[in-house]
């Protein structure tokens, strides 16, 4: 009877709706919850165990598994549930998948179950109200310390705000929504709930580094900054349809990791650097946690005379590390080496995806910007 049982359970994976994870979409889910009838991978399974009230897993594979159960999740299942607890997600909301962070995740399954903030919209007022205030703990650009600092979000303003202390009339920073990007970097930052946010001065890239202890309220930020971003950009581009749009309400780094560079006349010798690429700006830091970088380098298309080589010219010294990358721009060549071999490739792919890509009216105003570049 039990093995009859796994195997109308098993049966039931095939179907199409169920062959990725409910929640993050990864593939081959082999977990399931028999009280909300949705089959989940591993790792969200190990987050719905921390919902019992509303949660209950099991193993498709290993757990034993009663006839009640079998038919609840027949009569279930992913597609109905994302019908019911995903009815009223708002467009700009990030949707994890299975590379995100764990705080992500946790939180999209809460907001889903827990919450049912996407059943009931007047749960959604914390990142869709156009207005949200609050303390964070922000990293200190000299000396590292995490301080708590109060944070104003105004979309009528288009700007985040942060002042240094909760009486200041006059903001520390003024962080244009038109610029501003946010991600979360728990590695780097080391603490998992670590979000970078980019946004640009004096047409330079600026980073600082937030956390709150809370995972929900971190995440409510992201999501009203993403909110603000996406009423903004309906604004900017009134043709344009919601599909468009989403994607270019936050976006995660290309790659980023150390390398080592040198100088524009190549006789200096190689100094290593943590370097980021987001989107076509290649910046390289002293330190990953710096505010500033200390360059910039723009990588624009092939049709624009942009190529990426493996390798350094033969007449190169001064690096030591083996593995060399050339990017030719219009202008000169810039020079880096990785440790690695696999990191060498990772770079050249990561570069080579950005310059096989045609640009954008509007990147090439960038790109002059960047050519007067003091």
């Amino acid at each position: 009877m039990a093995k009859e049982q796994r195997r109308a359970v098993l049966e039931l994976l095939q179907r199409p709706e169920n062959v990725r994870c409910a929640d993050c979409g990864a593939p081959d889910p082999d977990w399931a919850s028999y009280t909300l009838g949705v089959f989940i991978c591993l790792s969200c399974s190990g987050i719905h165990r921390n919902i019992p009230q509303v949660s209950k897993v099991k193993s498709v594979r290993l757990d034993a598994w009663d006839e009640a159960q079998v038919e609840f999740m027949a009569s279930h299942g992913n597609d109905a549930a994302r019908a019911t607890f995903e009815s009223k997600v708002p467009s700009f909301y990030y949707r994890p998948t299975f590379s995100d962070c764990q705080l992500l995740r946790e939180q999209w399954i809460r907001a889903k179950y827990e919450r049912q903030e996407f059943v009931h919209p007047e749960k959604q007022e914390p990142y869709s109200a156009g207005y949200r205030e609050g303390l964070l703990w922000k990293r200190g650009r000299d000396n590292g310390q995490f301080l708590s600092r109060k944070f104003v979000l105004t979309e009528r303003e288009g700007a985040l705000k942060y002042f240094n202390r909760n009486d200041a009339k006059d903001p520390k920073a003024i962080m244009k929504i038109e610029h501003l990007n946010a991600t979360f970097q728990p590695a780097k930052i080391g603490h998992p709930h670590g979000l970078q946010v980019t946004y640009l001065k004096d047409n330079s890239t600026r980073n600082i580094f937030i956390y709150h202890e809370d995972g929900k309220e971190i995440v409510d930020w992201f999501n009203a900054l993403r909110a603000a971003r996406f009423h903004y950009l309906q604004v900017a581009f009134p043709g344009a349809s919601d599909a468009d749009l989403v994607p270019k309400l936050s976006r995660n780094y290309l790659k980023e990791g150390y390398m080592e560079k040198t100088g524009p006349k190549q006789t200096e010798g190689f100094r290593k650097r943590w370097f980021t690429m987001d989107d076509r700006r290649l910046m390289y830091f002293k330190d990953p946690l710096d505010a500033f970088a200390r360059g910039e380098v723009f990588i624009g298309s092939k049709e624009s005379g942009y190529t990426v080589l493996e390798g350094l010219p033969p007449s190169t010294q001064g690096h030591h590390w083996l593995h060399g990358i050339t990017i030719v721009t219009p202008d000169r060549k810039f020079l880096f080496t990785c440790e690695t071999e696999s990191d060498q490739r990772e770079w050249v792919e990561a570069f080579r995806k950005v310059v096989d890509r045609p640009m954008l009216p509007q990147e090439y105003a960038v790109e002059a910007h960047f050519k007067h570049k003091p």
